[in-house]
């Protein structure tokens, strides 16, 4: 004779397990999901910045340096 409620809650204890496997596995992804959203929202903030300051430089009549990632300043006339 089949003893039905062991093999219930084996069918139980084994469909808790998973979905506790898949629980954790999806917290993992979203955790993964949010870290990598966050690093491309530095990135994108630090290329506004960096737009920014290069724009300001041509602005205020600057020469942007790409080598150094700066501005060097007003352009510098030569002979006036």
């Amino acid at each position: 004779m089949v003893d039905w409620p062991k093999i219930l809650g084996g069918v139980l204890v084994l469909a808790a397990i998973a979905w506790a496997v898949l629980e954790i596995r999806e917290d993992g992804a979203q955790s993964i999901k949010n870290a990598v959203e966050r690093q491309n929202n530095e990135a994108a903030n630090r290329a506004d910045t960096k737009r920014l300051d290069y724009d300001s430089c041509l602005a205020a009549g600057g020469l942007w340096n790409f080598g150094a990632g700066k501005c060097d300043g007003p352009k510098k006339r030569g002979g006036d």
